[in-house]
């Protein structure tokens, strides 16, 4: 009987062919010793790194859409209180704003263009910046009266105007707000009897169906603008994608050393500049470019 590797040189050869011309045994060792090109391909490294943070990362945002001479842009908040703006061109940052009280920054979002950011940060308070024209100022905030960690949501219904959700005083309950009035819409109530502890992640959307996790533990999920594939960040150090329309699994990044707070998809416009950030409480920011065919 001819041996499979006189059939195929291309699989490399071991010491048995001399012994016998048998197909190789399950036990041999040329088994295990297949070219790299016939592995599954592995995960793939970070794009770059971010450094310099100087503490945890607990929030990022990208703005990304605007076009020549406009510089792509990803916002960081930190444990320490500061929010950096990175120039994505030069790795670098731009700007550092402090508008906290050095209490750590939870959550960011643009608001029509990276020259208005909301900033929410574990001193209660939810700033609106203005950063045109070189101003790093903050121009109104809003007192949530709120102790825990949950981000609030932004939810655009019309031209300069945006529904806010966040977690009320009353530690079980959710308050939504009409912007830039700051008008109360409503608040969420659980139902008499209901136990449901404290709200720890809250997005403005209509429900389509709900996925059960294997792996529990998730600081943050982030859905591409594409709508194909979602992302999550893992308290086991991992970030995780899957395809949005069945959830299915598709890749484990594994790159952070400690818990990973917070993942963001940029808003480029063209499919193959479109990138995941990542940020942890190791102080790194990993950038990835991933699933970026059309």
């Amino acid at each position: 009987m001819e041996n499979k590797h006189q059939r195929n040189p291309g699989i490399p050869r071991c010491s048995c062919l001399s012994e016998c011309r048998l197909p190789c045994p399950p036990c041999c060792p040329c088994r295990f010793a297949l070219p790299v090109a016939w592995m599954a391909q592995p995960p793939p490294d970070p794009h770059f790194v971010l450094r310099g943070t100087g503490a945890a990362v607990h929030a990022l945002h990208f703005s990304c859409g605007g076009g020549e001479p406009d510089i792509p842009v990803l916002f960081s908040g930190s444990e320490n209180g500061f929010i950096h703006v990175w120039n994505l061109k030069t790795h670098r940052v731009d700007a550092a704003l402090d508008g906290h009280g050095r209490k750590s920054v939870c959550g960011l979002k643009t608001m029509d263009g990276k020259e208005r950011l909301l900033s929410q940060g574990r001193d209660q308070r939810i700033c609106l910046w203005d950063l045109a024209e070189g101003r790093t100022s903050v121009t109104d905030s809003v007192f949530t009266e709120n102790v825990g960690f949950c981000r609030c949501s932004l939810l655009k219904v019309a031209e300069g105007r945006w529904l806010m959700a966040t977690a009320a005083k009353a530690l079980e309950e959710v308050q939504v707000l009409e912007l830039p009035s700051k008008t109360s819409v409503c608040t969420l109530k659980p139902e008499v009897g209901a136990k449901l502890g404290m709200p720890m992640c809250l997005k403005l959307w209509q429900v389509q169906k709900t996925h059960r996790l294997v792996n529990a533990g998730i600081s943050d999920i982030t859905i591409r603008p594409d709508k194909k594939i979602l992302a999550t960040a893992g308290w086991d150090h991992r970030i995780r994608i899957f395809g949005w329309k069945k959830l299915k699994p598709l890749a484990v990044l594994d790159y952070h050393t400690a818990t990973v707070h917070s993942v963001s998809f940029s808003d480029h416009k063209s499919p193959s500049d479109r990138l995941l950030a990542a940020g942890a409480k190791d102080h790194r920011i990993s950038i990835w470019s991933i699933y970026t065919q059309t």
